[in-house]
């Protein structure tokens, strides 16, 4: 199923006393660009985050947002460092008896100078933090997945009818460009009979001039690659998901084909119909730039 890249999940798991959410949210990229925010006590598992997501995803701006609680009584441990609280109240007590100050140091204000208290806290086992943490991605990545085919099938619906008046402008143009030759042969004798009167016209001069009129307006294989890359664009969107890049391709071929349609018409219908066909081909485009 196609899947857009435009996408939102979340998920929020208690294990062991430790709280896991993580949200999700992403937008249209080229590639798969992951920004990922972790707290300090889960930075260890960035990498591990990482892999996990491209399991999922293959392309989009992804904004990744991992909350952690740990919800079990403290474990830290309050360390007292008597070296170096000593070595702070010796060299207070030098400097005011070199100055001839007064040495007003308390023990409170001893207390405060740095390191001298240090809260040592327990290290959590970090296999333990991925497996609560892996069910709480997992559980994001899935809903992320699930919005994302629900938006890729919305995609669909709005891409089919669109490919479909592609096939209606091209058969248009098909039709109409027989009908072009014929009308420039009957002008063109028209103006010869004008100019020569009675005379009779060259024939085979005619059919020649006529013959290379219609050579040079020839669209018979834009109109052949354009009715396949319609119909491949239609089978692709009704096949698997990640076919974002093949489909972006084909409109630039669609493209292509259009605009040498264009340049190669003296009619004024089949201009306007090119043009038609180049609008529409270009909101195609900018829809699939959505997809992944």
């Amino acid at each position: 199923m196609v899947r857009s890249m435009t996408g939102f999940g979340r998920a929020e798991v208690t294990e062991n006393n430790r709280k896991y959410t993580v949200e999700l949210k992403s937008v249209n990229h080229r590639y798969l660009d992951l920004s990922v925010k972790l707290p300090r006590a889960l930075s260890a598992l960035e990498g591990n985050v990482r892999a996990e997501i491209k399991k999922y995803l293959s392309r989009g701006k992804v904004d990744v947002y991992i909350y952690y609680e740990n919800l079990s009584e403290s474990t830290a441990e309050l360390k007292y460092n008597r070296e170096l609280a000593g070595k702070y109240a010796s060299f207070v007590k030098e400097i005011s008896e070199e100055f001839g100050v007064e040495n007003d140091l308390r023990a409170s204000r001893l207390a405060s100078f740095p390191d001298v208290f240090e809260l040592i806290e327990e290290n959590d086992d970090e296999d333990e933090l991925w497996m609560g943490l892996k069910k709480a991605l997992d559980g994001a990545c899935e809903k992320m997945v699930e919005a994302r085919k629900t938006e890729g099938a919305n995609l669909v619906a709005d891409l089919i009818p669109k490919l479909d008046n592609l096939l209606t402008i091209v058969d248009f143009i098909k039709e109409r460009s027989p009908k072009i030759v014929d009308e420039y042969r009957e002008k063109i004798y028209a103006r010869v009979r004008e100019i020569l009167g009675d005379n009779t016209p060259d024939e085979g001069r005619l059919l020649t001039e006529v013959t290379v009129f219609a050579d040079k307006i020839c669209v018979d294989e834009e109109i052949v690659r354009l009715r396949s890359h319609i119909e491949t664009m239609k089978k692709e969107l009704s096949g698997d998901s990640d076919v974002g890049r093949k489909l972006d391709f084909i409109a630039q071929e669609m493209n292509r084909e259009a605009n040498t349609t264009l340049s190669k018409t003296t009619d004024l219908e089949i201009s306007n119909k090119g043009i038609e066909l180049k609008t529409e081909i270009e909101k195609i485009r900018e829809q699939i730039q959505n997809i992944e």
